[in-house]
């Protein structure tokens, strides 16, 4: 679906006003997961709902890559993303999840922003030894639910 609008001053957020019935043509909800073309830069994003509007995020470097600034009207391209989120696990976090099976098990219930959370704290260690005790830490809390 194409629809026009105009693009968003950061306040209170950078973005693009999608139409209600746009929203309602898509069929998934309030807050679908979409594809998002402008000026053929494509990128994923989910509808957001602030103070009654239906907006779609427009970070800086989409911004720049489709080449449109602040008060530009704009035409948009908006699609159902078909493609569910993926997470993708360290190896060696995947590794230890293989070895333990209730945690495994646990771990593929979890919701995808629940996924991200145990990947991020693991991926963002610095030190190896830091690593290590995160993958340990996920996999207690996981053998726990």
């Amino acid at each position: 679906m194409k629809f026009r609008t105009h693009v968003e001053p950061p306040e209170p957020m950078r973005g693009l006003e999608i139409p209600s019935h746009v929203v309602a043509e898509l069929g998934e909800g309030k807050r679908a997961r979409v594809v998002i073309t402008i000026n053929g830069h494509t990128w994923r994003s989910r509808v957001a709902i602030m103070r009654g509007r239906y907006l779609l995020g427009l970070s800086n470097a989409n911004r720049n890559a489709a080449g449109v600034v602040t008060g530009d009207e704009v035409e948009v391209e908006v699609e159902l993303d078909p493609d569910p989120p993926v997470v993708v696990e360290p190896a060696d976090f995947a590794r230890a999840l293989d070895d333990e099976p209730a945690a495994r098990a646990a771990y593929d219930r979890l919701s995808h922003s629940q996924k991200r959370k145990h990947v991020h704290a693991i991926e963002s260690a610095k030190k190896p030894e830091t690593r290590v005790r995160r993958i340990g830490t996920a996999l207690a809390s996981l053998q726990d639910e």
